[in-house]
C-alpha cells in the first residue's frame, strides 16, 4: 500500500470493494446510487454494512461529479490516507523469492497504468516502478481501471529511472527490456532470475537511456500486421512468461 497525503475518492465496485476488504477503517463514507437495486449493489451494500461503513444515497449526477467520471457504476467512496508504502529497498530486502518487477517508461495514460497494475497484481509482481517526470500517477481513473490493484501493488515513482535501474543491477536483479528490434524473443530469455521487466509506451517505446541501461533486450513475436501491442497486454505477456518459467 502506498502513502496518500490527503483523502481521495475511489469509484467502481472493484476499487471500492478492495478497500472495503483490505482497509475498511480507512473509508470515510461510501456513496451509492439510490436507484440501483440489483444483486450486485445489494451484495456491495451488505458488505459495507457488515464493515460498519457509513453509506450515503446519491444520484448519478452527484456520483459523476464526485468521481470525475461517468464510469462509477453507482458506487464511490471518500477514503483516508493509508500507511506509507515501504521503500523499494525495504520491499526487496523482505522478498522470499526472486524479484519480479515491472518497470514502465513513458506510460502517461491513466487507463494504461491501471491496466498494467491489474496485470501486475494478477501475475504476482512485487512492485511497479516508473519515473516521476514521465509517467501517470495514481488517481481515481487509475484505481477504477486497476479493479483494486492500485490498492495492492506497490507503485514507486523514482526521480531518475536509469539510476534506479542501475541500483537494481547492483542488487543482482537482471534488467530486461522489451523492444521490437531485439534479436532474441521473450521466450528465449531466462526469466527465472531476479528480474525487472522494462516496457515503454506503445509507439515510442523506452527512452534511449533506459534502453542502454538494460542488460538484455527481447521482443514479443508479432505474427500479424500490427507492429506493437498495448503496453498492458505486453506487460501481461512478459510477466506471465516469467511466472511460467518459474513454475
Amino acid at each position: 500500500m502506498r502513502a496518500m497525503s490527503t483523502p481521495r475518492v475511489l469509484f467502481g465496485f472493484h476499487a471500492v470493494g478492495v478497500r472495503l476488504k483490505t482497509a475498511p477503517a480507512s473509508i470515510i463514507e461510501v456513496y451509492a446510487d439510490a436507484t440501483r437495486r440489483d444483486a450486485r449493489m445489494r451484495q456491495f451494500l451488505a458488505r459495507a454494512a457488515q464493515a460498519g461503513v457509513r453509506v450515503i444515497e446519491a444520484d448519478g449526477a452527484r456520483l459523476t461529479k464526485l468521481s470525475g467520471s461517468a464510469g462509477h457504476q453507482g458506487v464511490a467512496a471518500r477514503v483516508q490516507a493509508l500507511e506509507p508504502a515501504r521503500s523499494l529497498d525495504d520491499l526487496l530486502d523482505g522478498l522470499q523469492e526472486p524479484a519480479l518487477l515491472l518497470v514502465l517508461d513513458g506510460v502517461t495514460d491513466p487507463h494504461n497504468l491501471g491496466a498494467c497494475l491489474r496485470v501486475a497484481d494478477g501475475a504476482g509482481a512485487h512492485a511497479v516502478i516508473a519515473p516521476k517526470d514521465h509517467a501517470a500517477g495514481i488517481n481515481a481513473t487509475v484505481a477504477k481501471v486497476a479493479s483494486g490493484a492500485a490498492e495492492t501493488v506497490p507503485y514507486f515513482m523514482v526521480t531518475n529511472l536509469a539510476r534506479a535501474l542501475g541500483e537494481l543491477k547492483e542488487r543482482g536483479i537482471w534488467v530486461v527490456g522489451a523492444a521490437g528490434e531485439a534479436e532474441g524473443t521473450l521466450y528465449e530469455a531466462d526469466l527465472k532470475v531476479p528480474l525487472a521487466l522494462v516496457l515503454g509506451a506503445e509507439g515510442p517505446g523506452m527512452r534511449q537511456l533506459t534502453r542502454k541501461t538494460c542488460d538484455l533486450l527481447v521482443r514479443i513475436p508479432m505474427r500479424g500486421a500490427v507492429e506493437s501491442l498495448n503496453v498492458s497486454v505486453a506487460s501481461g505477456l512478459c510477466l506471465y512468461e516469467a511466472r511460467r518459467q518459474r513454475g
